[in-house]
């Protein structure tokens, strides 16, 4: 799917509908004090604990499109998702 560079949408700043810049939303990196991360770790990646077996999981083909919109007059940042699983997104200029 073609999405344009810039985008009419709310700001809550500026209380109106304004031109929002998109780009793509890219997560950082996680934390590694977390409790999700630690868990990991312990189960995993310590000692001479052999072969940890993981269960079978299928993830899915496709995500929502994620991106985060900047309007061009106060600069606020939003996330701007589009409720659709879909495996391309392309940002276009229009």
């Amino acid at each position: 799917m073609n999405l344009p560079k810039q985008v009419k949408d709310y700001c809550k700043k500026c209380d109106s509908h304004t031109l929002q810049s998109l780009k793509a939303f890219k997560p950082r990196a996680p934390r590694t004090l977390a409790w999700g991360t630690r868990e990991n770790v312990r189960k995993h990646k310590q000692g001479y604990g052999g072969k940890a077996e993981f269960t079978a999981m299928v993830k899915k083909q496709s995500k929502k499109p994620v991106f985060l919109a900047e309007c061009t007059k106060c600069h606020t940042k939003h996330y701007f998702v589009i409720p659709k699983r879909m495996k391309k997104v392309e940002l276009k200029a229009s």
